[in-house]
């Protein structure tokens, strides 16, 4: 960093060594790397405890396949933090007792600080506590008890116990990207293929009730019956920026910008059409969870993998996992930072993976297209999100192969 930057993040500094040496910092997430070769990490969670009786700050280095954890000092949490901040990300949120403070740090070290109200009220300092939810058990949620998880008292039922930490993980991978979310005018989000909105539901309570920030969040789902009940529910929460309506992914053009795509579950090419609307809206986050993946099944070919294809079960999964990667890269190309996530645990189905994309460049666009086409055409692939959108893509794109 070239000296006449460093007085930029002056007021960063200053914040970090108020929250950190004062003891009032209950939650921090820092994320969006500088650069992706700057480090093997890719976020960092960072909460405070208690340790022989003396305040720390545990910082939580999170990896493609491991969290690594160190336990630090204020003052060398304060060091650490602002070092951070300083060689590795841009983006970070700092949730204090007073105030929750958005940082955003630009390409040539501009901070800027948003400070929100309190979304949280104080921290737990056992070392050893039970997993913090976003949406924490014990305090009562009126839609988690409308949509029978919570009962009245705010305990989560027995049964209803995987839903309940799948709505946390769903919020867990919002909150991470709320950064790069527009500020200083309400969003707009739009969630394809709603169902039973479970999580649509969630995201207003977390964004509206939480966050306080306003927004429009519509629901899209074909299913008449299931859309009148979510909009008696939105009602009956008084949820009045939350609408549900009967529609097609394919035909909904009622929007000219949205800030946020969420499609969970769209069967087939579905995800892909719901994919290319957010990328000509311009959303600034995709959270994408592909249900069944039809179209590459029928198209694999290539005698490296026939040890691999001649098994259906095998061909099926490897053809879910292709389109994934094939989705991710596109979405690259496009002017996305794209990753691939586990959203609920791999034992429940292994077709549960989320692509979360967000604004940003994710590399040079030629190079990104050579590692597209050579995959692309070892597995004789022809995609339905590079035709949609072959005019957003290099040239080239969208064209049917010689080898087919």
């Amino acid at each position: 960093m070239k000296e006449s930057e460093m007085y930029l993040l002056d007021s960063l500094r200053e914040l970090i060594y108020q929250l950190t040496t004062g003891g009032s910092l209950i939650t921090a997430t820092l994320s969006q790397l500088r650069k992706r070769e700057d480090a093997s990490f890719t976020k960092v969670h960072i909460k405070p405890v208690e340790l022989k009786n003396k305040l720390h700050y545990q910082f939580a280095f999170h990896y493609s396949n491991k969290v690594i954890h160190e336990n630090l000092t204020p003052d060398e949490a304060n060091a650490r933090m602002t070092a951070l901040f300083e060689d590795t990300f841009r983006q970070g949120l700092l949730c204090a007792k007073d105030a929750d403070y958005q940082v955003l740090i630009s390409k040539k070290y501009k901070v800027s600080i948003l400070t929100k109200s309190p979304s949280k009220s104080k921290a737990d300092l056992s070392h050893n506590r039970k997993k913090q939810y976003v949406l924490e058990e014990g305090e009562r949620i009126p839609f988690l008890i409308e949509l029978g998880i919570m009962n009245e008292d705010g305990k989560v039922l027995a049964r209803k116990y995987d839903k309940f930490r799948q709505i946390n993980r769903f919020l867990e991978m919002v909150q991470d990207v709320l950064p790069s979310l527009p500020v200083g005018r309400p969003l707009t989000i739009v969630d394809f293929g709603c169902g039973k909105s479970y999580l649509t539901f969630a995201l207003y309570h977390y964004l509206a009730v939480q966050q306080k920030r306003p927004l429009q969040i519509v629901g899209l789902d074909l299913k008449a019956d299931v859309i009148e009940t979510c909009n008696l529910l939105a009602q009956k929460l008084q949820y009045r920026q939350l609408e549900f309506l009967v529609g097609d992914i394919a035909d909904y053009n009622e929007l000219e910008q949205v800030d946020m795509v969420v499609t969970l579950h769209a069967c087939d090419t579905a995800t892909d059409a719901a994919l290319e609307k957010a990328v000509r809206w311009g959303a600034s986050v995709i959270l994408s969870v592909p249900c069944c993946q039809h179209e590459l099944f029928s198209q694999l070919e290539n005698p490296v993998l026939e040890p691999l294809l001649s098994h259906g079960i095998l061909k099926e999964r490897f053809s879910a996992l292709a389109t994934d990667g094939i989705r991710a890269k596109l979405l690259d190309m496009m002017g996305y930072r794209t990753q691939l996530l586990e959203f609920i645990d791999m034992e429940h189905t292994p077709k549960n993976i989320l692509i979360r994309a967000v604004k940003g460049q994710a590399g040079e666009k030629s190079v990104l297209w050579r590692e597209y086409t050579a995959f692309r055409d070892f597995i004789h692939a022809d995609p339905y999100l590079e035709r949609a959108c072959a005019d957003l893509l290099p040239e080239g794109a969208g064209k049917t192969q010689t080898h087919r």
